[in-house]
């Protein structure tokens, strides 16, 4: 069984989906199981119906309106960075409601149900082994995985949103009677999963770069600060979760292909630029491609 497994990374997603086309177009990769966790989960279904046309579409036309109902941030650029700051007024008015987060992503999850139908839905029931999105129950303290295979398209779609939902910055959702996350709160690269539902060779893109190039800029003020903290705890699980899929990877003879980003693509994944996010698209691809090529080389130098 293959798996393509795609970790978090929220306007990055951008950049797994060019390196997906390339596997699957190109390469020609046919794909059991997918696995998905935040913008991953947003990537797989899709990946998995083979709409790869309408997930560009989307990955290089959405907006910060499009994710965002209450939209937390400012976004200002100094030089080729951008940096984030509060937006005051949207904040002041969930501390007026009572809300227990900065922002509101309603707008997602009415974007979700637009762009992946029923009938892409069932499509992938009949011809695919899986699809698995990774959510954080953080009434429960743990991660949980909930496959297409026992969920209807409504529940599925929910639990895309929930994978997504970026706390404290996005809605916190309530479920079943328990409160979620992103799932990348409990796993951001769920190798380790695929591993454990079957796969032998798994395709994981993980969207990091494999070292940091460029010194880390903090935030000015106390809002931003807690962006970039929360980036720096992130990326210290994402080690580990490859780490641990490495692991599991070499216990059980599996065949791990990890693709990375060349470089760090932004200072933070809730900027949803569509210049940018079309051009990761086209860097993906390219990067891919250049991966397999290189790969091939090695095995015919090999055989000689």
């Amino acid at each position: 069984m293959r798996a393509l497994v795609i970790s978090g990374g929220g306007s990055k997603g951008a950049y797994a989906g060019g390196v997906a086309q390339y596997l699957i177009e190109e390469d020609e990769r046919d794909y059991d199981l997918f696995l998905g966790t935040s913008t991953g989960s947003l990537l797989v279904p899709h990946l998995a119906a083979g709409r790869i046309d309408k997930l560009h579409e989307v990955y290089t036309s959405v907006s910060q309106n499009d994710i965002f109902s209450v939209n937390p941030f400012v976004i200002r650029k100094k030089g080729r960075r951008e940096f984030v700051s509060i937006d005051f007024i949207n904040t002041l008015w969930q501390f007026i409601r009572m809300k227990r987060t900065f922002g509101e992503s309603k707008a997602l999850r009415r974007l979700i149900r637009r762009k992946f139908t029923e009938e892409e839905y069932h499509l992938i029931k009949q011809t695919k082994d899986d699809v698995v999105i990774t959510v954080s129950n953080l009434s429960k303290n743990r991660v949980e995985y909930k496959s297409i295979n026992v969920c209807t398209y409504d529940e599925f779609c929910d639990w895309i949103w929930i994978s997504c939902n970026y706390i404290p910055f996005m809605s916190l959702a309530t479920k079943n009677g328990h409160e979620y996350g992103d799932g990348g709160l409990g796993c951001i690269v769920p190798i380790r999963e695929a591993i454990l539902r079957g796969a032998k060779e798994v395709d994981a893109i993980v969207l990091k770069s494999a070292s940091l190039d460029q010194t880390k800029v903090l935030g000015q003020n106390p809002f931003s600060l807690m962006v970039s903290l929360f980036g720096h705890l992130l990326d210290r699980m994402e080690r580990n979760d490859v780490t641990i899929g490495k692991l599991a990877a070499k216990t059980n003879d599996v065949q791990l292909n990890l693709y990375y980003t060349p470089s760090k693509l932004t200072e933070n994944s809730l900027i949803f630029d569509k210049k940018l996010m079309t051009s990761w698209w086209q860097q993906g691809f390219d990067y891919a491609k250049f991966k397999c090529e290189e790969a091939r080389s090695n095995e015919l130098r090999e055989e000689y």
